[in-house]
């Protein structure tokens, strides 16, 4: 494995847990209640992933089943993230 390929597989495993922070956060919002810290973490969360999660919510909308809205775009990231990853660890 390459010094190269071992750093981007690094960042990539750090936006990874950046997401599954924002997924944490987020359900916490909605089943607890916004609190100060819990808005600090989302307001960290959503300034970190949001630029990549914002051009592909363009392309693929959140899908709505009743008065639940499933987030596509997330999930696309989050496999991609995973895939491009693997592919880094591999280099």
């Amino acid at each position: 494995m390459s010094a190269i390929g071992s750093l981007l597989a690094t960042v990539l495993l750090l936006f990874q847990i950046v997401l599954l922070a924002r997924v944490v956060v987020d359900w916490l919002s909605v089943l607890g209640g916004e609190n100060r810290a819990l808005s600090t973490a989302r307001r960290l969360t959503h300034s970190v992933t949001e630029p990549v999660i914002a051009p592909v919510r363009r392309i693929l909308p959140p899908v709505r089943l009743g008065s639940v809205a499933i987030d596509l775009a997330f999930i696309v990231v989050f496999v991609a993230v995973l895939v491009l990853r693997s592919v880094a660890l591999s280099l």
